[in-house]
């Protein structure tokens, strides 16, 4: 069986192995507290041009996230999603098991505007029973979405811009940030940490066995974001590994190349689906497809190969995600690629 229902189906990148490899013999202090991580941190701070971010490494997106959210939002605050947000749809309500409200908005694509931010701020403010309401106090978009579009650095630019005017902090999570940036190469690592407050790079669906990157753009506005981190449980003891894969991916541009590959691959497959007549729930550029497939077709293409289902389009059509990683094996991509043409 061939599977494609995500980009973490496989173990890890071949320079990450090598790297956990050649540093698996050191000893270092516990938590991150290493000559590793430090290095790790410079690197990242190097390539996001932002030399007073704060860098710390998580194991996956979610403590990533519920950690970020929590540490920024007073009690009587919630964060503004897509209502196809990771956060509101796939984290079994880990924001709210925090104490605060993940505030969805209804998406185009996967994606919110800046209209939608200030109107939902707006809406907020001129309320006058506004203390009784959830304040927001942050947006959380994810690059790519959870839809696989891509924000543009002009929709961002917007969206920048009305965070600003309604003091609200800006969170991107980038858990598929190496196929966003091989995509979108307008949104590129200065960009990000020049608009976001924080902001995720993403490891382990795009290489690593394990681990995401957060960026913090001021490390001043984020006072004992490690005291955070321990108590959510996400402080982990041999802290060092996760710096070492990061290192390893983010190295020499390895990280978008990775992406751009995967992204390639992917692409390879919706051309031969739409050259088949098959639609596309979402125009994609990255590493995920939405193909709106005829149900006796998926039966077909069930038998070698399993997707994520995502909706039923009628009764006789169903949409599903198509994932491929930085390590899907190329003899599975040729494989899909033949079972199409046959269909």
């Amino acid at each position: 069986m061939n599977l494609f229902q995500s980009d973490y189906q496989e173990g890890a990148d071949e320079k990450v192995l090598k790297a956990l490899l050649d540093t698996n013999g050191l000893q270092t202090p516990g938590y991150g507290v290493d000559t590793i991580t430090e290095e790790t941190k410079a690197l990242i701070r190097t390539l996001c041009e932002a030399p007073e971010a704060d860098v710390h490494f998580f194991v996956g997106g979610t403590q990533a996230n519920l950690t970020v959210i929590a540490a920024a939002l007073r009690p009587f605050e919630g964060v503004i999603s897509s209502d196809l947000g990771h956060i509101n749809t796939h984290e079994t309500g880990a924001v709210e098991a925090t104490g605060h409200k993940v505030l969805a908005l209804p998406s185009g694509q996967g994606k919110i505007t800046a209209e939608q931010i200030q109107a939902a701020y707006d809406a907020h403010v001129n309320d006058v029973t506004h203390e009784h309401i959830v304040r927001p106090a942050m947006v959380y978009l994810s690059h790519p979405t959870e839809l696989g579009t891509l924000y543009t650095r002009t929709e961002l630019d917007a969206i920048y811009a009305a965070t600003q005017a309604c003091g609200l902090k800006l969170f991107v999570d980038g858990a598929r940030l190496a196929y966003g940036l091989a995509a979108e190469p307008d949104v590129d690592l200065p960009y990000l940490a020049g608009i976001c407050d924080a902001f995720t790079i993403g490891g382990t669906k795009c290489g690593a066995l394990f681990g995401e990157a957060v960026v913090l753009k001021n490390a001043a506005d984020w006072p004992h974001f490690r005291y955070h981190i321990k108590q959510r449980g996400a402080l982990l003891a041999k802290g060092r590994l996760l710096a070492v894969q990061l290192r390893a991916l983010l190295e020499d541009d390895h990280y978008t190349s990775l992406g751009r590959m995967a992204n390639h691959k992917a692409q390879e497959i919706k051309q031969a689906l739409l050259k088949k007549g098959y639609s596309m729930l979402a125009d994609t550029k990255a590493n995920q497809i939405f193909p709106v497939l005829p149900n006796i077709a998926l039966k077909t293409l069930e038998t070698d190969f399993t997707f994520a289902f995502w909706e039923a389009v009628d009764s006789a059509h169903t949409a599903v995600r198509i994932c491929v990683g930085v390590t899907t094996p190329d003899e599975n991509i040729e494989a899909l690629l033949h079972a199409v043409e046959a269909l």
